[in-house]
């Protein structure tokens, strides 16, 4: 991804963002001729995607989404929307904890979204600054 849109300090266009939304194709490309596991390289490739059918880049639906995929959507949401960004603060952790549990079975596996919210509200996991 083009470092200047990474950086961009304002929000973005929709032809920028849908750039960005290119990323785990882009990942997908690279990691594939490498010769991993299909679970690590479609994880890659789907873990933008939702239960739902809402996600990128195919709108793939609940089981036709791998479950490594559906895990590691759980984590970048979380991650994605506490952490900030060049074009936007961190939203916080509560947001994106109150994000999986509204979503939990809908747009994010109900599994992967109740180990995610065990782990921050009743084990105290905390990311480090």
């Amino acid at each position: 991804m083009p470092a200047e849109i990474l950086s961009k300090p304002v929000k973005l266009s929709d032809v920028e963002f849908a750039i960005i939304r290119g990323h785990s194709e882009a990942g997908w490309e690279m990691l594939e001729p490498a010769e991993l596991p299909a679970a690590v390289t479609d994880a890659v490739l789907q873990h933008h995607e939702r239960l739902d059918g809402s996600g990128y880049p195919h709108g793939l639906r609940g089981d036709e989404i791998g479950l490594f995929a559906r895990i590691i959507a759980v984590a970048d949401v979380v991650e994605a929307m506490s952490s900030h960004r060049p074009y936007r603060p961190a939203i916080g952790i509560g947001p994106a904890l109150e994000e999986i549990e509204q979503g939990a079975g809908s747009r994010y596996d109900a599994a992967a979204a109740a180990a995610c919210l065990r782990l921050f509200r009743e084990e105290g996991f905390a990311f480090s600054s």
